[in-house]
C-alpha cells in the first residue's frame, strides 16, 4: 500500500501518494506500510500494550517530524499539534490495510480502533494517538463521524479488493478515505465558511480520484481497480481483471472520464474558495496548496494519455515550491 494519504484537505507542498485508500497511494498509498515487531532494541520481546503505546507515540513524533517546515508554519502551534495527530491517526489505520495480517486481524484492529474513538470521545482515550487527539478534539470541534468514516473507507480495502465499483460507490470511497481528513482538516484550520464542509469533500474526491488515475498500474498489481464501472463500460472495457484494464488499449478513453470527473471537483472547490472571505481563504492555504499540486499532476497524466501508464507521473519538486511560496506557505 502507500500512502493515498488521507489525501484530505491538510497536506502542504509535498505530494503525498493516496486517504486515505485509503490515501490511494496516498492516504492509503503514500507509504510503505513500516514492520513494527513487538520487541525492544535487545530482540527481547515486550508487552503489546507496551508495544502499541510506543507504536502510537512514534507515529505522532513521525507526524510532527513529517509536517514540521512547510505545511502549517502559519498556523499556531496548536493547529499544527491538532494536525500532527490527525494524520498520526490516519497513518495508523492506513498501515491496518497495508499491513501483512490476515483479513479477520485486520477488521477486528479496526473495530478496536472504532471502539478507541468512543473512548476518546467518552473522555478516557487508552492509546497515545487518542490521548494526542483528546485536546484537539475538544478545542477545534472535532467530529466523532469524521473519524468513523475514515475507519469505514479503510474497511472497504479490508474487505476488498475493490474491482470496477459503481460511480456513486467511488464517491462514497473518497468521501470516506480523503473527504473526511477534509472535513477534520477545515475545522482545524478555523474556516467559518458555511461551504467549507463542501469545500473539503470536493477537494478530497478530486485528490482521490487524481490518485486513482495515477496509480492504475500499481494498484492493478495488487490486484485492485478503483476506475469507476460507468467509465470502462463506456470505453468498452468488458474485462474486470485489474491487470488486463491495465494493459487494455481502451484504457486512456476510460481514465479520460475519470479525469473529467476530477477536473469538475476542482472547478467546484475553486468556486466555493473564491465566494470566501480573505481571511478564510488564507486558513486554507495548505489545502490550496495541496489542490494546487495534484492539480498540476492531473494535467501531467492527461498530457501523457496513459500512453505509458507503468511510468510515474510527477510533479517536479521545484515546482511543488513555487506553489508553495505563491500561496505564503513557505
Amino acid at each position: 500500500g502507500d500512502e493515498r494519504d488521507l489525501d484530505g484537505c491538510g497536506g502542504g507542498p509535498e505530494q503525498p501518494r493516496a486517504p486515505s485508500g485509503h490515501q490511494h497511494g496516498d492516504h492509503r498509498r503514500d507509504h510503505d506500510p513500516e514492520e513494527r515487531p513487538c520487541a525492544d532494541a535487545t530482540g527481547a520481546d515486550v508487552d503489546d500494550g507496551e508495544a502499541e503505546e510506543d507504536e502510537g507515540r512514534d507515529q505522532v513524533a513521525q507526524q510532527r517530524h513529517r509536517l514540521r517546515a512547510p505545511e502549517h508554519p502559519g498556523h499556531p502551534q496548536d493547529q499544527r499539534e491538532a494536525m500532527y495527530a490527525v494524520y498520526a491517526f490516519c497513518r495508523e489505520v492506513d498501515d491496518i490495510a497495508d499491513g501483512l495480517g490476515t483479513a479477520s486481524a485486520k477488521q477486528k484492529a479496526l473495530a478496536d480502533w472504532d471502539a478507541e474513538i468512543d473512548a476518546l470521545y467518552d473522555g478516557h482515550p487508552q492509546r497515545m494517538i487518542s490521548q494526542a487527539l483528546a485536546e484537539p478534539v475538544a478545542r477545534f470541534g472535532l467530529r466523532r463521524d469524521d473519524f468513523a468514516e475514515i475507519l469505514r473507507g479503510v474497511e472497504t480495502d479490508v474487505n476488498g479488493p475493490v474491482i470496477g465499483p459503481s460511480m456513486a460507490e467511488l464517491e462514497l470511497y473518497c468521501a470516506r478515505v480523503a473527504g473526511a481528513v477534509g472535513l477534520l482538516s477545515v475545522r482545524v484550520f478555523g474556516c467559518s465558511d458555511a461551504r467549507a464542509d463542501e469545500f473539503a469533500l470536493a477537494v478530497g474526491e478530486a485528490l482521490q480520484l487524481t490518485n486513482i488515475l495515477r496509480d492504475v498500474v500499481e494498484d492493478a498489481e495488487e490486484g485492485r481497480l478503483y476506475l469507476p464501472l460507468e467509465a470502462l463500460e463506456a470505453a468498452g472495457i468488458t474485462t474486470r481483471d485489474p491487470r488486463d484494464v491495465a494493459t487494455h488499449p481502451a484504457l486512456p478513453e476510460a481514465c479520460a472520464t475519470v479525469a473529467l470527473a476530477a477536473r469538475e471537483r476542482y472547478s467546484e472547490a475553486q468556486s466555493m474558495l473564491a465566494a470566501m472571505t480573505a481571511d478564510d481563504r488564507a486558513s486554507l492555504r495548505p489545502a490550496v496548496v495541496m489542490m494546487t499540486v495534484y492539480d498540476r499532476l492531473l494535467e501531467r497524466l492527461v498530457a501523457n494519455r496513459w500512453q505509458r501508464p507503468e511510468q510515474r507521473i510527477k510533479v517536479p519538486r521545484v515546482e511543488k515550491m513555487w506553489i508553495a511560496l505563491r500561496y505564503g506557505v513557505m
